[in-house]
């Protein structure tokens, strides 16, 4: 069994062209939840990897990066309240390649 842990990753970017990089960045490693959200399930591997990259991107006086570690991916729950549109949770699905 693979070790993953669940990541929510949330950014303020402060410039147009670099927002759009970590964007496209981000899906390659989680699932979109919200403008500047993403829902990350990940090895300590990847969750390192993915840092590094967005170091890569980033302007450190312009631009903030917050990664919250909720825990072991396969007993993580989480309890999302939602105002406004409807919040559809992310549903771990295979992918044959």
């Amino acid at each position: 069994m693979i070790d993953e842990r669940l990541y929510i990753v949330a950014y303020d970017i402060s410039n147009d062209r670099r927002w759009r990089r970590v964007f496209k960045l981000m899906h390659g490693y989680g699932h979109w939840l919200q403008l500047s959200v993403f829902q990350c399930r990940l090895t300590a591997r990847r969750r390192a990897e993915l840092a590094r990259r967005l170091e890569e991107l980033i302007h450190d006086r312009d631009d903030h990066v917050l990664i919250l570690d909720l825990g072991p991916a396969d007993k993580v729950d989480p309890r999302v309240e939602s105002l406004g549109k409807t919040f559809e949770s992310v549903q771990r699905t295979a992918v044959v390649i």
